[in-house]
């Protein structure tokens, strides 16, 4: 009997890993990333468990990963620019590629010295993007290293600060709603000039004199699915967060009411003729998902 409760233990293990036999798991920016632009401005560390990224009035710098995921969870360790770090974007996200492409942001829009930075998270889905919604952290994210994730199914995504959420996406395919389920996505992180938007609208413009600008990375990891031809990874559930507990549903709903800066759900002005289909009933449908 113990015999053959562990040969079909083993048996359903060995079907598993064969299922996902393309999960990914830790990640080093030696073996994993690309360099896209910038150069030396992107110098990677410690036998590649650390990079910085740099930006000076020549060019920024950014990375990308070699292979391509469909549904996981993506943990980056990010230290952002210090000091007036106006115009600045440092961007952390998955996005696959063409003009109906997926995309899943998380991007850091630097500011004066003394203001806070802004988190502004957004999605795209065949093309289909315009759902901005921006925090202020609780922390200044430039004195210390703070985890970032990503946590994407089929079902949803949940954009976590420090393992807590503070934002949750479901799919509503059912209503019409576009969502990224299709298109593989590399996962990319960079460092730009966006000084045409990104402070105060635009108005606030880099100051080069305070450059070279830098932000730290390390600690990257990724629990995810590469599809192939035998996997489409539709099964694959690969983040720590399936689902959003009380206490968990308690801080998002806390961090919504306080620190939220822009959400296009609330913006009337925007969508003077209506707001979009999965803004309408949100908190009915969905009492965490914001």
């Amino acid at each position: 009997m113990v015999s053959s409760y562990a040969n079909n233990s083993v048996f359903l293990l060995l079907c598993l890993c064969l299922t996902f036999s393309t999960i990914a798991f830790g990640g080093n920016f030696n073996t994993d990333f690309n360099i896209l632009f910038g150069d030396k401005r992107a110098n990677i560390q410690d036998g590649g468990n650390c990079m910085t990224l740099t930006m000076d009035k020549y060019s920024g710098s950014g990375i990308g990963t070699q292979n391509e995921y469909l549904f996981g969870r993506f943990d980056m360790q990010i230290k952002l620019v210090p000091g007036n770090s106006a115009g600045t974007v440092t961007a952390y996200y998955l996005s696959s590629q063409g003009p109906h492409h997926d995309e899943i942001d998380m991007e850091f829009l630097g500011n004066l010295s003394g203001d806070p930075y802004i988190l502004s998270t957004n999605f795209y889905a065949n093309g289909d993007g315009g759902h901005e919604v921006q925090f202020y952290l609780w922390f200044d994210p430039t004195n210390d290293f703070h985890t970032y994730s990503i946590d994407w199914n089929p079902q949803r995504i949940i954009i976590l600060v420090d393992n807590i959420p503070i934002r949750v996406i479901h799919n509503r395919q059912n209503i019409g709603v576009p969502f990224p389920t299709r298109q593989p996505m590399k996962l990319y992180t960079t460092l730009w000039n966006g000084d045409s938007w990104a402070t105060r609208g635009g108005q606030v413009k880099i100051d080069w004199s305070k450059s070279p600008f830098t932000a730290g990375f390390r600690n990257f990891s990724a629990n995810a699915c590469m599809p192939s031809p035998s996997n489409n990874c539709l099964g694959f559930n690969g983040g720590e967060d399936k689902g959003l507990n009380g206490e968990t549903r308690k801080k998002l709903k806390e961090i919504y009411s306080k620190l939220i800066v822009y959400d296009y759900c609330r913006d009337f002005i925007r969508f003077a003729r209506g707001l979009p289909n999965e803004c309408r009933n949100r908190l009915t449908d969905h009492p965490d998902e914001y």
